[in-house]
């Protein structure tokens, strides 16, 4: 009735064609539009709350996109307007309620996300300490995370100790031989240590640590020096953690290797013992999500103990008669699968999956739809409400991406109907399953692909088909097993169960290498914009969030998107934030690296960056560059564009008239060194001072345009303020190369 009313208040009791005199008004046009607005919000009322969670995180995302509070004050006052227009409107002329309750509903949510966000911020926040420093700490431990797999011990302290704080939160790394079981948490110790502000992005578009330490209160991070001292022993402490390390210690005392590591993940959350080599081919097959307790493992438990409880209490008749079995079923599983989250570390994907977990318990018991998007957007809201941060990173947005793409998938309607009960064989039974799993494993990989493109530069392509196989492999089998093999080891009986488990572990770490090995099997592209991924971002919920014919309409921007991937392009240079590392993409795709790094961190993150798999070639071993003790010199042609680059590679004094001299004839100079006054290039002089303003750079020598850290940062409490982006001079580079001890004579463009 209400489509009908907003319908004829628009085009009135005649057609259009029948008045064709009637001369043209703005406000008529806008009328129709609002009209149709109206008719579309009136017949969908189920799908428009859903709205509601995406608009409060849009004013989350707003608040870390947009770079100072001047801004975010002017998105605060945006929405007030939009709240106060509609409700004039509203008074004034009576008409579109649908559509002015829309726009008022969806700006007050974003105003409430950009302040719950801002709060959170200006209350957790911890400020990083100014400067690396070696100091001597003395505090409590508050958490302990052992990581097998790198022979160290990770501990988080409050503590005193750093110069112009009273206390601060730090996370030290401990050597595994200086480990004692006495450091345990709530425990008081003394140490020594070498602290850093947690680090920012390396390069433009990477993780950004600095902004996670932030929102988990820590303010410096570092390594121990030597053995700490226990000052005052812990009295009680932490009975979880204890009971988290006795679990994790005896399954990997039953099992060994990887599978013991993996199979203490999933009883314990315990996943600092895996290789790191079957750790990168989980990540490689797109298994890399089975590792860390989340949605999956969640419901699984949570749906075992359902089942369970639900079986065992139908037994019963007395019982059936007088309780409602559903109900007693469903406040056994939220007990089982809070024990299991508290069991497991009570992270913050494990918390959002047992929020979810008990939501849709909440909805078996009232009778209600469990899988819905009301409930997935209730969920979102918890999540948001207390880790509002969540929304920016990748495991918020990969876990809410492959619900949302499972429930939209099976909601829509062929798909209603090709699973639809009907009389047939088994096999066609089995087989339409099987054919719906895979479906589903598509449908997730594509909607988990352009997060994985655009937080790591990286997508499986095979993981929907490895999927079918090992989520239900962990599902039915291994988790099973593990409890199985844990019950059983109360009267000594486990070892044939853990057998078992073994082996079906084997299995999945074989499927992952196999998977990992196949050609093309993982998908690297250079750093993603935001732009681009709000397109996908965008499309994506909108193809999910409406239903009928109306939903297609968000192909447009991922089509968009996609069209905008294919013209990405590597930068040509990567400088990390210290100037140490810098990289070159070459013009037969190889990657060319200044310096050789042992830190297996830096070198994958320029690789990442630069989508390549290829080991990197040291700049020196390179017959396009010409190299000495402290600079190299790289001439580059992009399009017809001739680039010198001067690079700086060690610090020992340099004559400062031959420096000034080699930086004229260079259009780039990079240096981890501060550059005196006298060295200018043609283009840019990326030395220490720019760089601790910028960070990381990324360097495009077609167009001329740099992309910096800092661009990205605003004025945030982890991040410093940045300076102006360098753009190239019309004019064209070249000229003479530098020529001194020095600096090496330069080669000719390759």
């Amino acid at each position: 009735m209400a489509s009908t009313a907003a319908s004829a208040d628009v085009s009135g009791p005649f057609p259009l064609t029948e008045e064709p005199s009637r001369p043209w008004r703005a406000g008529a046009g806008l009328s129709s539009l609002g009209g149709r607005i109206e008719a579309f919000l009136a017949a969908r009322p189920f799908e428009r709350g859903t709205w509601l969670a995406v608009a409060f995180a849009m004013g989350i995302a707003a608040w870390f996109v947009l770079p100072d509070t001047p801004r975010w004050l002017a998105v605060l006052a945006g929405c007030g307007a939009i709240v106060l227009g509609a409700l004039a409107g509203f008074r004034i002329e009576g008409r579109h309620p649908y559509l002015r309750s829309a726009q008022i509903g969806l700006a007050l949510m974003a105003a409430a996300g950009l302040v719950t966000v801002w709060s959170k911020s200006t209350l957790a926040g911890a400020v990083p300490i100014d400067r690396p420093a070696v100091v001597t700490l003395t505090g409590r431990i508050v958490a302990r995370e052992e990581r097998g797999a790198e022979d160290r011990v990770r501990l988080t302290l409050v503590a005193r100790g750093v110069p112009d704080r009273e206390t601060v939160r730090v996370r030290v790394n401990l050597v595994g031989k200086n480990d004692s079981p006495a450091l345990a948490e709530g425990a008081v110790v003394r140490l020594k240590a070498r602290l850093m502000p947690p680090a920012p992005p390396m390069l433009p578009g990477a993780y950004d640590f600095a902004r996670a330490a932030w929102f988990m209160g820590l303010s410096a991070t570092g390594s121990v020096l030597g053995r700490p001292q226990v000052v005052v022993p812990v009295q009680r402490g932490s009975w979880l953690g204890r009971v988290q390390r006795r679990l994790s210690r005896h399954v990997r005392e039953r099992l060994d290797g990887s599978p013991g590591a993996i199979a203490a993940a999933f009883a314990s959350g315990d996943r600092g013992a895996i290789a790191i080599a079957d750790e990168d081919a989980m990540r490689d097959s797109g298994l890399s999500h089975l590792l860390s307790i989340s949605g999956l493992h969640v419901s699984a438990v949570v749906g075992a103990a359902y089942i369970l409880a639900i079986r065992l209490l139908a037994l019963w008749p007395w019982l059936a008669l007088r309780i409602r079995l559903p109900l007693a079923a469903a406040a056994s599983g939220a007990l089982v699968g809070i024990a299991y989250t508290l069991l497991t570390g009570a992270e913050v994907p494990t918390i959002r999956s047992c929020i979810g977990a008990v939501l849709v318990l909440i909805a078996l018991a009232l009778g209600r739809d469990p899988l819905s998007m009301r409930m997935i957007a209730v969920a979102a809201f918890v999540v948001m409400l207390f880790w509002p941060e969540a929304v920016v990173g990748p495991s918020f947005q990969m876990s809410f991406a492959a619900v949302i793409a499972i429930v939209a998938l099976h909601s829509a309607a062929p798909v209603q109907r090709f699973l639809k009960p009907r009389e047939e064989a088994w096999p066609v039974r089995l087989a339409r399953l099987l054919a719906m799993l895979l479906l589903t494993g598509v449908v997730i990989e594509l909607a988990l692909m352009p997060i994985g493109l655009f937080h790591f530069h990286r997508a499986g392509v095979y993981g929907a088909l490895a999927n079918v196989v090992a989520i239900p492999l962990t599902t039915f089998v291994s988790m099973p097993l593990i409890a199985l093999a844990l019950l059983l080891d109360l009267v000594g009986l486990g070892t044939p169960a853990w057998w078992a488990v073994g082996k079906s572990l084997e299995l999945l770490i074989a499927l992952a290498h196999w998977t990992a090995r196949q050609p093309g099997s993982v998908a690297l592209l250079p750093g993603m914009g935001r732009g681009i991924f709000a397109l996908f971002v965008a499309g994506g919920l909108w193809l999910a969030l409406w239903s009928g014919r109306v939903r297609l309409w968000g192909l447009a921007p991922v089509l968009i998107g996609c069209a905008m991937l294919v013209r990405l392009h590597t930068p040509d240079v990567l400088v990390s934030g210290d100037g140490r590392h810098v990289a070159i993409v070459g013009e037969r795709g190889e990657l060319l690296v200044l310096r050789e790094s042992r830190s297996d961190f830096a070198v994958d993150n320029l690789r990442e960056h630069a989508g390549l798999t290829s080991n990197p070639i040291p700049l020196a071993k390179w017959p396009g560059a010409q190299c000495s003790a402290d600079f190299c010199v790289v001439t580059l042609e992009r399009d017809g564009r001739r680039t010198v680059l001067l690079l700086g590679r060690g610090r020992e004094r340099i004559d400062e008239r031959a420096l000034a001299a080699a930086c004229e004839r260079a259009d780039v100079v990079i240096s981890e060194r501060w550059l005196p006054r006298s060295c200018r290039p043609r283009q840019l002089k990326a030395d220490r001072a720019l760089l601790w303003r910028s960070g990381g750079l990324g360097l495009d020598l077609r167009s001329g345009r740099v992309t910096a850290v800092a661009s990205t940062q605003g004025t945030h409490g982890w991040w410093r303020p940045q300076l102006p982006v360098w753009r190239r001079k019309p004019e064209q580079g070249g000229g003479a190369s530098p020529v001194s001890a020095a600096m090496p004579q330069a080669a000719p463009a390759q």
